[in-house]
């Protein structure tokens, strides 16, 4: 319960622990951007590391003068693409084994059956989009792995899924991420980059599985 109080604390309060730690570490802090967003995006097991949250707290941290923008995003972009790169390989390792995994403490099911829905419906570009989702952007590379997608097209929708999400995100937060009202309102805002997106792909994977059910009918 101790971790799950911190870690929790760190996704709703990642800006003041990225401040703090460019305050004591300084340029140590982009090797910390590269570990949390590659292990989001390249561990299947690590879904509930922040994203989209901590894109833009590095975009206000660099439109206040604190971090650079050119190597936060360089970096940014290297992790995501690495990251998926990984967890991609790491779903073509383990196949069709995958389908008979029982949900854990390591392994979210539902979520990687969400993502399986919209992998179905969407194909290829369900890279780019979920990019965009929490929990669904960890389990769509893998789950593109265990459907044997080509390991060319897979490398061209990753790359440019990273790029729009790690492009679009710090740059929002590089213009909006200081203003009075977005720092007086960031924790709903935080909540909000955690919930909107996640909410829409529940109802897609949804929706995608009730069109396979009638489909199937």
């Amino acid at each position: 319960m101790e971790f799950i109080s911190l870690l929790l604390d760190f996704i709703l309060h990642i800006d003041r622990y990225i401040e703090a730690f460019v305050a004591s570490y300084g340029a140590w802090v982009y090797a910390l951007l590269f570990l949390i967003v590659f292990v989001e995006t390249g561990v299947v097991v690590m879904p509930f590391l922040p994203g989209d949250s901590l894109l833009f707290i590095v975009g206000a941290l660099c439109g206040a003068g604190l971090m650079h923008p050119a190597p936060s995003a360089a970096v940014l972009l290297a992790a995501a693409v690495l990251g998926d790169q990984c967890n991609f390989r790491i779903g073509r390792h383990f196949g069709a084994r995958v389908f008979q995994w029982e949900d854990s403490r390591f392994f979210n099911r539902r979520a990687f059956d969400q993502a399986h829905a919209f992998y179905e419906r969407y194909g290829g570009i369900t890279i780019v989009l979920a990019r965009f989702m929490p929990f669904i952007r960890t389990f769509a590379p893998f789950v593109a792995g265990v459907a044997a997608m080509s390991r060319l097209k897979f490398t061209v929708y990753n790359v440019a899924g990273a790029v729009l999400w790690v492009g679009g995100i710090i740059t929002a937060g590089y213009f909006f991420g200081n203003l009075p009202w977005v720092r007086a309102n960031l924790e709903k805002i935080i909540w909000g980059l955690i919930l909107v997106p996640g909410l829409i792909a529940i109802i897609g994977a949804w929706r995608g599985s009730r069109t396979s059910a009638v489909a199937e009918g």
